[in-house]
């Protein structure tokens, strides 16, 4: 089932076009890879999704219903966004943080329950950051308040899940954990958006990934289709080689700018 569609999207920034006409969908139990070099609206594409931006035209629905039916507490409920910047300027607790995430399941003035604290507990686990519970995020590492502002978004408990660069400030180590606990959450049944230019760490992990380049979709498919030698070139001006690993999954290794010698 289509859990997210665009039609036709544009959007402007400053009087700039951003996206345009992208046509997109995201299914539930699929992991989407949006890719595609600096600026070329992927962080715009996420925004207008959830509202912080109004697209010119085109239309956006979530699980069939248009996004400018849902109210406030409704899109919280159905899309969940960790963005790729966080100002957390208090010294909350990590699990604070990452409890602000049951805020649309909770009556009006309305505080968590004994079950929320226990959800959001286990969601520190998944993601290795159970022990950083009681610290302050002014005190622990930019990564490692990333990964507390997934937490959020798991206990939010919405089917759409979309992610900024969620892996930018993360050691190779716990990138290839939060990945594998995407990959996992998508065959859970959750539709999973991951923004990303990190083609030889994301591939393994998408089942379809979607070029952005020129305003446009220029590519989407299987990684191994969608991204083509030609399509690398055109949308992130390097040539690469595609190797396989053993397991037959692509790697992309980057070799030189376009026009360099």
């Amino acid at each position: 089932m289509t859990a997210l569609e665009l039609f036709d999207l544009r959007v402007s920034l400053g009087g700039r076009p951003v996206l345009q006409g992208v046509d997109l969908t995201l299914a539930e139990g699929e992991l989407l890879v949006i890719a595609g070099r600096n600026g070329v609206g992927k962080t715009t594409l996420l925004r207008a999704v959830t509202g912080v931006l109004a697209p010119d035209s085109g239309r956006i629905e979530v699980a069939g219903r248009p996004l400018a039916e849902l109210d406030r507490r409704e899109l919280a409920r159905s899309v969940a966004l960790v963005p790729q910047e966080t100002t957390l300027p208090f010294p909350f607790r990590v699990i604070e943080v990452a409890l602000m995430g049951r805020s649309p399941h909770l009556p009006l003035l309305g505080f968590e329950s004994a079950a929320d604290r226990r959800m959001t507990f286990e969601a520190l686990e998944r993601l290795g950051i159970a022990e950083l519970a009681e610290r302050s995020v002014l005190e622990v590492s930019g990564g490692e308040r990333q990964l507390a502002m997934v937490a959020r978004a798991l206990v939010q408990e919405a089917p759409v899940l979309l992610l900024d660069e969620p892996t930018a400030h993360l050691d190779v180590r716990r990138r290839l954990t939060l990945l594998a606990l995407l990959r996992e959450l998508a065959v859970e049944g959750r539709a999973v958006a991951v923004v990303s230019h990190d083609l030889s760490v994301t591939a393994w992990a998408a089942d379809r990934i979607a070029v952005l380049a020129d305003g446009r979709v220029r590519a989407c498919g299987p990684p191994g289709e969608a991204l083509s030698p030609e399509v690398v070139r055109d949308a992130f001006g390097v040539e690469a080689d595609l190797l396989h690993t053993p397991d037959g999954r692509p790697v992309w290794v980057p070799t030189r700018p376009v026009g360099d010698r």
